[in-house]
C-alpha cells in the first residue's frame, strides 16, 4: 500500500498577497489556481460567452497582479479581485455588445441530488432552465449581484467590496433584483 502525502496546509489569501507583492510568483500562482474557477464564472455572468470570460478572467489576473501594491493589507481578497473581474467582463461584454443566454453551467453544484428519482431530476432540471430564462430577462446589474448572492455565495459584505458600493446599498439592489426575477417567474 502506497503512503499517500501530507496534504500542504491552505496558506491564507493574505500571506499569499504579501509574497506575491515581494515578486513569489508561486504565490501569485496560488491565488489564480484558487480563484480561476470563480473568477471565470462571474465573469461568464457578465459576458455570457465562455471564450469571453475566460479572456476577461485572464486579463483580470494580470490587472490584478499589477494592482498588488494598491491592495490594502487585511483587506478580503475574493471581493477585490472579483471586482477587478467584473470590470474588466463589463468592458468586453460593451465592446462585443453580443447578447448570449446564460446556460445551466452558471448554475454549478445545484445539479441536485443524484440519488433522487429521474422524475424528480427531470423536475429539478426543468426549474432550473426556467430559473435561467428569467435570470437572461433581467437587466446586467440585476444578474450580477443575484449571482454574487446567490451562485457564488459572497457575504454583503464581501458583494459591497466587489461591486465598490455600500453595504445597504447591497441590500436594496438584491431586493429589487429578486422582486424582478420573481416577476419574470411569474
Amino acid at each position: 500500500m502506497e503512503e499517500k502525502a501530507p496534504e500542504r496546509p491552505r496558506v491564507d489569501d493574505g500571506l499569499l498577497v504579501e509574497r506575491a507583492k515581494r515578486g513569489d510568483m508561486e504565490a501569485y500562482g496560488e491565488i489564480v489556481t484558487r480563484y480561476q474557477a470563480l473568477a471565470q464564472r462571474t465573469a461568464y455572468v457578465i459576458t455570457r460567452d465562455a471564450d469571453a470570460a475566460e479572456d476577461a478572467a485572464q486579463e483580470a489576473f494580470v490587472k490584478a497582479y499589477r494592482a498588488l501594491d494598491r491592495f490594502r493589507s487585511g483587506a478580503p481578497l475574493r471581493p477585490w479581485l472579483l471586482r477587478i473581474v467584473a470590470n474588466e467582463a463589463l468592458n468586453r461584454a460593451q465592446a462585443q455588445a453580443r447578447r448570449r443566454q446564460v446556460d445551466l453551467s452558471v448554475a454549478e453544484g445545484q445539479a441536485g441530488d443524484p440519488e433522487a428519482s429521474p422524475e424528480a431530476q427531470a423536475l429539478a432540471h426543468e426549474r432550473r432552465a426556467l430559473l435561467v430564462r428569467a435570470l437572461n430577462l433581467l437587466r446586467e446589474d440585476d444578474r450580477v449581484v443575484i449571482a454574487y448572492r446567490w451562485f457564488f455565495d459572497l457575504s454583503e459584505a464581501e458583494m459591497a467590496e466587489a461591486l465598490g458600493i455600500a453595504r445597504g446599498t447591497v441590500k436594496s439592489r438584491l431586493s429589487r433584483a429578486m422582486a424582478r426575477l420573481r416577476e419574470q417567474l411569474l
